[in-house]
């Protein structure tokens, strides 16, 4: 017995917006690998920081990218760490775990959570926000008809913004990783410098060479992803070939969705 006619009219049109999802979804991730190689190979090339409007424009931008956000990012950093630090030392002395507090702090503190919410902060506050504006000014050429030239776009528009995006999370990832370690030092040993060999011992023994190699590394894509991914979702058009305005929580679930990847591999590279 034959299945009825629009049974597979509605089983084939089910399929076909799998399959055009399934494709939206792969373009849009691969012009995300395309651009952040563009950016990548234009970073490298010396003619970028040329003297002129091009050098202007990048310092420019670090400045915006970074100055800003560095007072109240370190503040909000201080407070969460102060409040970790005091939770983590209080139960290992309930429990009297006091000997690995500061192995526990250092591992959780300095090398998960602070690359991590660095790279939140400076993607909520700068390039989500330089995204848009990206996104606005391609929308208003097409608008009126201007064709944008994609290298001089790349060059002008998205490099100095991708290398703000990445020297705002290092920045501010250092600064922040510097004063927990002064706050975990504080408050386990107080005031007294009495201590200071023994502590900087603990913690070199906490950063091995393939834990500060994967450190580094993460700390730099965590960068990279925050610079590139929300760029390369404004550079992008959409369905009817133009610049329309994109959901702010979707592009910032993408751009977690990465994150939580990256942390994810540097977790396993760690501890398996």
């Amino acid at each position: 017995m034959s299945s009825p006619p629009f049974a597979s009219t509605a089983l084939d049109r089910s399929v076909g917006a799998w399959a055009r999802r399934i494709r939206a979804i792969w373009a849009a991730w691969w012009h995300v690998l395309l651009l952040g190689a563009q950016v990548m190979v234009l970073a490298l090339l010396p003619s970028s920081y040329a003297r002129g409007g091009q050098r202007a424009a990048v310092l420019r931008h670090v400045y915006l990218a970074a100055a800003p956000l560095l007072t109240w990012f370190l503040t909000l950093s201080a407070l969460l760490s102060l409040v970790l630090i005091r939770i983590v030392v209080a139960t290992a002395y309930s429990y009297g775990l006091s000997q690995y507090a500061l192995e526990v702090l250092v591992r959780t503190l300095v090398l998960e959570l602070i690359p991590l919410y660095a790279a939140m902060f400076v993607a909520l506050r700068h390039t989500m926000p330089e995204a848009q504006r990206i996104r606005r000014l391609l929308s208003q050429q097409h608008r009126n008809g201007i064709r944008h030239d994609e290298q001089a776009l790349l060059r002008t528009e998205m490099l100095p913004r991708a290398l703000a995006g990445v020297v705002s999370v290092l920045l501010l990832a250092a600064l922040s990783c510097v004063v927990a370690l002064v706050l975990t030092y504080l408050n386990v040993y107080g005031f007294s410098h009495w201590a200071l060999p023994a502590y900087t011992r603990a913690v070199g023994q906490v950063f091995t060479p393939a834990v500060t190699l994967i450190f580094a590394l993460k700390t730099l894509f965590f960068s990279l992803a925050v610079a590139i991914v929300p760029l390369a979702a404004a550079a992008r058009r959409d369905e009817g070939g133009a610049y329309g305005r994109l959901s702010d929580i979707s592009e910032f679930a993408r751009l977690l969705s990465v994150l939580l990847i990256l942390e994810v591999v540097s977790l396993l590279g760690n501890y398996y």
